[in-house]
């Protein structure tokens, strides 16, 4: 990792990864990531108050040198099982339009949008919330989402040291 790179110049090629398990490492974390390209700078974020101070958040970002290996990463790992959870990998840039759907109030953006101008009480329509798992349906039949492949493509967490495939550029 280069510490000379300024971070914030290349988002582009910058990746947020979430649902990290909580045995999965920093030094884990880059083993799985390096096979994709040059790794210039990570961030594994921790706790710094509370009861579970030093303990993982559960999401990390890393930044490469190139944007083509950062989508190389994007598109070999996400919905990788790392420890038995689902990797979700995407561009920084992204992470807010693809967390959107999972704000604490369970609407979508554009069931949000809707609600609020059909109802005063901020509830979703009934025809909104269909609306909204259909959409999520579809985002996962696009994503080739298979609980069989991902088992088998399963990282596993033992002793920190994560096996990792060979990979072909």
């Amino acid at each position: 990792m280069d510490p000379n790179v300024f971070v914030g110049e290349k988002t582009e090629a910058k990746l947020y990864i979430g649902n990290l398990d909580m045995r999965i490492t920093e030094a884990a974390l880059i083993k799985m990531f390096s096979p994709y390209g040059k790794i210039v700078h990570e961030e594994f974020l921790l706790h710094t108050r509370g009861r579970k101070r030093g303990e993982p958040r559960g999401f990390a970002f890393i930044q490469y040198s190139s944007e083509e290996e950062a989508k190389l990463a994007k598109e070999k790992m996400h919905g990788r099982l790392a420890c038995g959870r689902p990797l979700v990998v995407c561009l920084s840039s992204e992470k807010y339009l693809i967390q959107e759907p999972h704000n604490p109030s369970g609407q979508s953006g554009e069931a949000t949008k809707t609600s609020h101008s059909a109802s005063s009480s901020g509830q979703m329509s009934r025809t909104s919330k269909i609306a909204a798992i259909k959409n999520k349906l579809k985002a996962l039949e696009g994503e080739g989402f298979s609980a069989k492949k991902q088992k088998q493509d399963d990282i596993p967490c033992s002793n920190n040291s994560v096996d990792h495939p060979s990979v072909q550029r």
